[in-house]
């Protein structure tokens, strides 16, 4: 495994980590072994960085990452978790809701400190709070050693630059936007570096759309975007690759981004992704399935107030 700094922290994180999403069920329901079974698998193929949020499951994969790391020395892992979202409409960036927050998962997870903790989807909230009420507040959490670092996550690319010219920030972490369809997070990577911002991508398969599996029934892709994507994964299964192994291999490979989060309650496809990053990419391959996505490089959907999105290129992709 590939270890790689994140941003003036200090922290080596490694090059896939463990998203603990699917511990919560938030995708389908889960089986409780071999939820447990893929955390232990994760740190024994060297994923040392574990990302959560009181969202997952509101509060059950926090619960459950307790359950699994019981037995598990703290030096082993370095464990994130997130706050201010935490139920379909409900979020709460208030400083009083930090303090409880922070407490109530280093509780469901049984330690004594978080290593990085981020505010969670601030694309739906005012981005004032954000700058003047939540992040002072983890600063303050910082100085009392139950943070060591904070950050905010999100979908929009302008989220990151609106906070970055108002506060201060250890790391950041960005999904969907450095994909085998989307790189638009490689546009912020100056900014973010200028200031020593670790740099954390997560979601390569961009909600499935970037594998064989069937969308989930939430997917916002447009009817091109799938069509593409899908004659894409085609293109893939006939040069007899999986094209979800070639888009994990794509978002890995970007040295300046510390590591790429993925994750699954299934023990067997954390062993593959481990696989699959240890396998070289094809580089003719990987020219081909960019050529069949250009048409819709960088396309992006809404999330969250209008004011908090990118705006849209001239041609509206």
């Amino acid at each position: 495994m590939i270890f790689r700094p994140l941003g003036r922290t200090g922290l080596q994180l490694s090059q896939l980590s463990f998203g603990a999403s699917s511990l919560g069920q938030e995708f389908r329901p889960v089986d409780l072994n071999q939820a447990i079974r893929s955390v232990h698998v994760a740190l024994d193929l060297g994923m040392n960085f574990i990302d959560t949020s009181p969202y997952y499951g509101r509060g059950m994969s926090e619960c459950l990452l307790g359950v699994a790391l019981r037995e598990i020395p703290r030096d082993r892992y370095i464990l994130g978790t997130k706050l201010g979202r935490y139920a379909p409409g409900h979020f709460d960036f208030s400083a009083r809701r930090v303090v409880e927050s922070v407490d109530v998962s280093l509780e469901r997870m049984k330690v004594d400190h978080l290593d990085i903790v981020l505010c969670h989807d601030i694309e739906f909230v005012e981005l004032a709070q954000i700058v003047e009420e939540t992040l002072p507040a983890l600063r303050r959490l910082q100085t009392q050693g139950k943070v060591r670092f904070v950050g905010i996550s999100g979908y929009p690319m302008a989220i990151f630059k609106a906070i970055l010219d108002r506060a201060e920030l250890d790391v950041i972490l960005s999904y969907n936007h450095y994909t085998l369809q989307n790189t638009m997070l490689v546009d912020l990577l100056p900014d973010l570096q200028a200031k020593g911002v670790g740099i954390m991508n997560a979601a390569p398969f961009s909600a499935r759309l970037l594998t064989n599996a069937p969308l989930p029934p939430w997917h916002k892709a447009t009817p091109e975007v799938r069509a593409l994507c899908r004659k894409a994964a085609e293109h893939c299964t006939a040069r007899g690759v999986d094209i979800a192994q070639l888009a994990l291999q794509f978002s890995i490979a970007h040295e300046d981004m510390a590591t790429c989060i993925v994750g699954s309650a299934n023990p067997e496809n954390v062993k593959s992704w481990v696989d699959w990053a240890q396998t070289p990419m094809d580089p003719q391959l990987l020219s081909e399935v960019l050529a069949i996505l250009r048409p819709i490089h960088n396309w992006f959907y809404t999330e969250g107030r209008p004011e908090n999105n990118d705006p849209r290129p001239a041609s509206g992709n």
